[in-house]
């Protein structure tokens, strides 16, 4: 019970600082960090070195160092963007961490049956260890990520916060639904589907068809009707603009497909 009280105010705390981030700058008050001192100058200076040198972990740390202790840089927004791009580039790639384990391939071992294990994507799989098509050798050592995803969608902000256990790994700009459609609650994501077909009002809508407005993935909850899906109207993320579902620009549903397993948990809060 401790944990997930934890859990929640983390998150609360989280959107109370995209609030702040998104909200006008005015005058700095007493109480607030000034602008772009010269030890966030250097952190920042240093981070970006790191990262440009692929160091992910440390800018990762550096980065979050930044967004901790120095709310008011002038760069914030980018060094947002920078974390998530760490973020998802260690996610992706072969280095170990607190939350990967390696795999040795055994004799009836398949990517699909090491997914099912891990509760991780065959596509994560593949890309964390650049493979190129399905097929793995008994000895092989695979790195896996381990810990698993979940989903926070606000509606009040439109924003769709990807977590890997209590770590925020970045921070998607959705459309929900028109007149607060979109279901408040806590869901599963019970079917995945690439460049699904639309049924709508009894038509079949097929995916290369420009009146598909599902986009280039889906992603359904256990309610009937509603779920994650692509667009064809990138123009209206950041509003409530759906019949009801969570509605994300094409690039960002596909990289989110390839990171949630079925059975991800999805909450989603006014």
């Amino acid at each position: 019970m401790k944990k997930k009280i934890l859990i929640v105010a983390g998150v609360i705390a989280f959107l109370f600082f995209l609030k702040v981030l998104a909200s006008p700058r005015g005058d700095t008050t007493p109480t607030q960090v000034k602008s772009n001192p010269k030890e966030v100058q250097a952190l920042y200076k240093e981070a970006v070195t790191a990262e440009e040198g692929n160091d992910l972990a440390t800018a990762k740390e550096l980065y979050k160092n930044i967004m901790n202790d120095y709310p008011d840089f002038s760069e914030m927004e980018d060094v947002q963007k920078r974390l998530e791009q760490a973020n998802l580039g260690i996610i992706f790639s072969k280095a170990q961490t607190p939350q990967t384990v390696i795999h040795v391939v055994e004799k009836g071992d398949s990517l699909s049956k090491l997914g099912k294990k891990y509760n991780c994507t065959v596509a994560l799989i593949k890309k964390s260890n650049n493979l190129k098509n399905d097929i793995i050798r008994i000895g092989q050592r695979l790195r896996i990520w381990a810990e698993p995803f979940s989903v926070l969608v606000d509606k009040s902000q439109n924003k769709l916060i990807l977590k890997s256990g209590d770590e925020v790994v970045k921070v998607y700009t959705v459309a929900t639904g028109k007149d607060n459609s979109t279901p408040v609650g806590t869901f599963i994501i019970e079917t995945k589907l690439v460049d699904p077909v639309w049924f709508k009002s009894g038509a079949i809508i097929p995916p290369d068809s420009a009146q598909n407005e599902l986009g280039a993935r889906w992603m359904g909850f256990d309610i009937q009707g509603y779920g994650i899906h692509g667009t064809t109207h990138p123009e209206s993320l950041g509003q409530q603009a759906t019949a009801g579902c969570v509605r994300m620009h094409n690039d960002d549903v596909k990289e989110l497909y390839d990171l949630l397993t079925l059975n991800t948990q999805v909450t989603i809060v006014d």
